[in-house]
């Protein structure tokens, strides 16, 4: 294959997982979220530093204080070097707190290194790199119930097809 379109494939297929990895976190699907890691990767998300497999079981916890989540994948740089590939992703992440009506928003980077294993992209090493975090009160009304909400699990609209 030209070497121009298997680039172009495999940034594609990185671009792809870190999609996967924010629907994953945003409806606590956690079997999407570990699926975008190799087995034994490792993740530093400041307050937990470890492997992939003991990650799952912690934010799971993390993921219950909030009534819903919402991350948004912004400027992503991807520089390959054959079959490993050093990303860094920016994002703003809102966290709606449960049973409140509070956000608190973060700014941070994901700076992470994929690796090709078996003609699959995925995270082999992950640093969450925060920028800033604020919290706000939400003053707005919300939404009528003429709208369809997100929903945590394969309930969303997201998993229909």
């Amino acid at each position: 294959m030209d070497s121009a379109l298997q680039e172009l494939l495999d940034r594609q297929a990185i671009h792809d997982v870190m999609c996967q990895y924010a629907r994953g976190i945003d409806r606590t699907d956690l079997p999407l979220v570990q699926s975008c890691y190799h087995p034994g990767a490792t993740d530093d998300h400041g307050s937990f530093n470890g492997t992939i497999e003991d990650f799952m079981p912690w934010v799971e916890i993390q993921l219950e204080a909030f009534d819903s989540i919402m991350h948004f994948l912004g400027n992503m740089l991807i520089e390959l070097d054959g079959d490993v590939a050093y990303v860094e992703t920016y994002c703003i992440s809102y966290h709606r707190l449960k049973g409140q009506d509070v956000d608190t928003l973060f700014a941070l980077r994901y700076v992470d290194r994929f690796e090709k294993r078996e003609d699959e992209w995925r995270i082999a090493t992950r640093k969450v790199v925060a920028e800033w975090n604020r919290v706000d009160e939400v003053n707005a009304p919300g939404f009528g119930p003429e709208f369809i909400r997100g929903q945590k699990g394969h309930g969303d609209p997201a998993y229909q097809r």
